[in-house]
């Protein structure tokens, strides 16, 4: 099997100059954990903002301004100033074989998947995987 046969395909992406706001709505809206981030310029891949991150930024702006002015702060905050830049990504073709023993050595939540041209064709999570072993365990 491959990365292709468990991505997800419909991905939500986000722009690296959007905010922090923009983020914790969409991960909000659309219930996802790891968003992609894309360059507003030619739509390639330039980062990874994840759930924990997030939140780990959230409340530490909640624990030195306040809740009061949490709003204007998160829209403040620029996503290409908190986005992982550091960080590994797959093609369609990778075998899973290969990608599950990368989760499991570095405890990682997901893996943007990328074309030739750096663009994000899908994504695969560590809950694509519990999937896969749920289909694989009823048969």
């Amino acid at each position: 099997m491959k990365v292709k046969d468990i991505m997800a395909k419909n991905i939500i992406c986000i722009s690296h100059k959007a905010s922090l706001k923009d983020a914790h709505e969409l991960m909000q809206t659309r219930g996802v954990r790891h968003l992609p981030v894309i360059s507003e310029n030619d739509g390639t891949l330039v980062g990874i903002l994840t759930h924990k991150k997030m939140i780990s930024t959230i409340i530490s702006m909640v624990t030195k301004y306040g809740t009061e002015i949490l709003a204007r702060k998160e829209r403040g905050q620029l996503i290409e100033d908190l986005m992982d830049t550091d960080f590994q990504k797959i093609t369609e073709d990778e075998p899973l074989k290969v990608v599950v023993e990368y989760f499991i050595d570095n405890k990682l939540g997901c893996l943007p998947v990328i074309d030739s041209q750096n663009k994000v064709t899908g994504i695969v999570t560590s809950s694509d995987f519990v999937k896969l072993c749920a289909q694989l365990l009823s048969h």
